[in-house]
């Protein structure tokens, strides 16, 4: 009687989480042909089972969170977070930028203040994946402005996917302040999105120096997916110095750290 209740959506979803749970990822194919439904129905499951179940999505379908690991967090609640210290961080990082310079800016509330702190600057050019830093920027007059357009994810703002990587693989970034959901000493860099850690590799791979720009609460923290080892990192910018093992494996490999006053 229960399941006569349910809509064909819901019962639908129902299946779609017991095949989450028997083999743990799917794929959007998969579905489609287990379930004979079309793939823009599939995907629409999917990010409406993200929402209400222990599911993530992934590039072309999702895995089951059996753990529970922390959900994502949208822009909007982001910035009651740590907001006055990713201020300082934004200041910060936005004194290390020169007249000529090409920097990237990846997606996130610190990277989105670095933007803010560089609207009136004159003679730099700015790479960004984020709809809303290319916003932030849009009318600065001073600033050559390159947006790697693709697929918007609503969460963060990023543009990501194939399109956004084919644009980005063609750059030449001089400085590259990357923003982060973790940073540990075994993990190194690390982030929600499977989408958002591919397109930072490329970020990473094509800029000559990375700043990646974090607040304390993202060190020893690990998310799902990997972006790049700690050694891929040339500098750190946070508000609180780093201690223990990570801040020694830092010190043997030169990377710099910054402090926010």
């Amino acid at each position: 009687m229960q399941e006569q209740s349910l809509s064909k959506g819901d019962q639908r979803r129902q299946a779609i989480l017991g095949m989450l749970k028997q083999k743990g990822r799917v794929s959007v194919q998969d579905i489609v042909d287990t379930l004979h439904c079309s793939e823009a129905t599939a995907r629409r499951d999917l990010d409406m089972l993200e929402q209400t179940d222990s599911v993530i999505r992934t590039i072309g379908g999702a895995i089951y969170d059996a753990y529970h690991t922390a959900k994502e967090v949208s822009f909007e609640e982001k910035t009651s977070l740590s907001w006055v210290e990713k201020e300082r961080i934004a200041f910060t990082a936005a004194s290390l930028v020169e007249e000529g310079d090409i920097i990237g800016l990846s997606g996130g509330t610190t990277t989105y203040l670095i933007a803010k702190q560089l609207k009136a600057r004159n003679g730099i050019t700015v790479v960004t994946n984020a709809l809303n830093i290319a916003m932030e920027l849009a009318d600065s007059d001073g600033i050559q402005l390159v947006v790697a357009g693709g697929i918007l994810r609503h969460k963060s703002y990023e543009l990501c996917g194939p399109l956004t990587e084919k644009v980005v693989e063609s750059l030449n970034i001089g400085k590259m302040f990357l923003g982060i959901d973790g940073f540990a000493l075994g993990q190194g860099l690390t982030t929600h999105s499977e989408s958002e850690a591919q397109i930072a590799k490329i970020l990473i791979q094509r800029a000559e120096r990375t700043f990646v720009v974090f607040d304390r609460s993202k060190v020893g923290r690990v998310s799902l997916f990997s972006i790049a080892p700690v050694a891929s990192v040339h500098a750190c910018i946070t508000d609180a110095p780093l201690e223990g093992p990570l801040q020694e494996e830092l010190r043997k490999r030169d990377i710099r750290v910054y402090v926010a006053k």
